[in-house]
């Protein structure tokens, strides 16, 4: 009776993996102009990369680049285009390119939300360049490439869910749940303020979720901090650029309006 059993409680767990999804974030602000500077750290410290970001807008259409180059050599380069017509952020495409001794499979996604199109191109164990294509049903809160901003646009005091597609290489959609862990002290020019942290959790959903964790694969939890008010910005970040990869710090550095950007106490 144990197998039917078991079962029965692996179907039961797909199903409640596979509820629906959420809308699109809600824009609470403004999107416009910006151009800021970010510093790249190991979780120990060391400072690995730079990073710079600049975000213009066209009428109800944003793009946005964020591209770190690190120490030895590597690069990582994500576009995102994303709307802002109406009350709802949507994305329309992403393509980030990683590359370089820091990722150990070089890789090139290619995201089109309007088609469901979705490509990764990468290099294999043995050095051999392969393409992985898929046709995705994708949900309108796909949020590659737009995490900063659509935690800036949350409600604070909302758990929230968003989709995200992972390259494995193989692309997979998993779903983001994001939740409030309270204000964690900072400082700007010596001022002590202090920040939203977000944690965000990655869930794989179905049988993969159900595996992960008893093969050791879970990913680990992802941290942002966003600093709230009538203007939110973002102060740092502790994730992952890669599925199964290192977590890195990323922080603010400059900006180029003159704020010091907060950093940690």
């Amino acid at each position: 009776m144990r197998w039917p059993r078991l079962l029965a409680a692996v179907l039961l767990a797909v199903v409640v993996h596979l509820d629906g999804f959420a809308d699109p974030v809600r824009m609470r602000y403004a999107e416009g102009t910006s151009h800021g500077f970010l510093s790249l750290h190991t979780m120990d410290g060391a400072q690995i990369g730079t990073g710079e970001q600049l975000e213009t807008r066209r009428g109800s259409i944003v793009t946005n680049r964020l591209t770190f180059r690190f120490k030895d050599g590597s690069l990582d380069d994500d576009t995102t285009v994303f709307s802002v017509a109406g009350p709802l952020l949507r994305l329309i495409s992403d393509h980030r390119i990683q590359k370089g001794p820091a990722f150990p499979k070089p890789m090139e996604t290619m995201i089109d939300a309007r088609t469901g199109q979705v490509s990764v191109t990468y290099t294999d164990d043995d050095g051999k360049t392969k393409q992985e294509m898929e046709k995705m049903d994708l949900p309108p809160d796909v949020s590659n490439g737009m995490m900063a901003v659509s935690l800036r646009n949350m409600d604070p005091q909302a758990p929230a869910t968003l989709s995200y597609v992972a390259a494995t290489p193989k692309p997979i959609l998993v779903k983001l749940h994001i939740t409030n862990n309270g204000l964690d002290p900072f400082s700007a020019a010596g001022r002590p303020v202090r920040a939203t942290h977000y944690v965000v959790k990655i869930d794989l959903g179905g049988v993969k979720g159900l595996i992960a964790p008893l093969v050791g694969k879970q990913s680990p939890d992802q941290h942002v901090w966003i600093l709230t008010g009538p203007a939110p910005v973002f102060v740092a970040s502790e994730t992952s650029f890669f599925m199964g990869g290192p977590m890195w710090r990323m922080e603010l550095a400059v900006r180029i309006a003159g704020r010091i950007a907060p950093r940690p106490s």
